[in-house]
């Protein structure tokens, strides 16, 4: 989609523009937060500010970890594989984000710390099925571009660490889920489709993201002096 290829060029863009302001002007920061990302998990974070004189955006990127429901084993097994009904499912789901954001500073009743931010999101997302005793064992996957929103409250806990709340939401797009030696595509292009199942039956089986909501806790650590 043109939408994916403008989200890509723009993310390498400015990623770009993080890397070529000069060292010495630069305030970095780096964490990590825990908590649920439409499941448990957590997430690693590098922010840059004071980029420029007088300009109060930071950059910021982040790598997340979060363990999800796959979905339903037995229409994935229908959809992607076969009708065979043999075998105790077991299934298990987890998620890669990317992260890129803008962050900006608010002052609301005179509280400090407190942030806005938002930007680029992107996902892999794998869904694991395993029938055992009906030699099934096949993953199902996707990768999404989407985009967030959130907010970040600092306490101050030392001169250097900050104890972090943030909240958020974010929204992937819909993307090809493959699987075994099939894929379904939003466009209509599948490859090796089970019977006259499409696109809108594998999206219902498979728990790709959507609409994520996040809640967690961590700590922020200011590197320098």
């Amino acid at each position: 989609m043109w939408f994916n290829k403008l989200l890509t060029i723009a993310s390498i863009a400015v990623i770009g523009m993080l890397f070529a302001f000069p060292a010495a002007g630069v305030e970095w920061n780096g964490g990590a937060v825990v908590g649920y990302n439409g499941g448990p998990g957590g997430t690693a974070n590098l922010m840059a500010s004071k980029l420029v004189e007088g300009f109060p955006i930071a950059l910021r990127l982040g790598v997340g970890y979060t363990a999800v429901e796959p979905g339903d084993p037995a229409d994935a097994r229908r959809i992607f594989i076969n009708n065979a009904t043999n075998g105790t499912p077991e299934e298990r789901g987890w998620r890669w984000d990317y992260r890129f954001d803008l962050t900006y500073p608010l002052t609301i009743w005179s509280m400090q710390g407190l942030f806005v931010s938002g930007g680029a999101r992107y996902s892999r997302h794998t869904s694991n099925f395993s029938f055992v005793g009906g030699n099934e064992d096949f993953d199902v996957t996707s990768n999404q571009w989407g985009w967030g929103l959130g907010l970040d409250k600092m306490l101050r806990m030392s001169s250097k660490t900050d104890f972090v709340f943030t909240v958020g939401v974010d929204y992937y797009l819909s993307a090809k889920l493959e699987g075994h030696d099939t894929s379904y595509d939003q466009g209509g292009e599948d490859v090796n489709p089970r019977e006259d199942f499409a696109y809108a039956d594998a999206d219902e089986a498979i728990n790709q993201p959507g609409f994520v909501f996040r809640f967690m806790l961590g700590v922020n650590y200011r590197f320098g002096r």
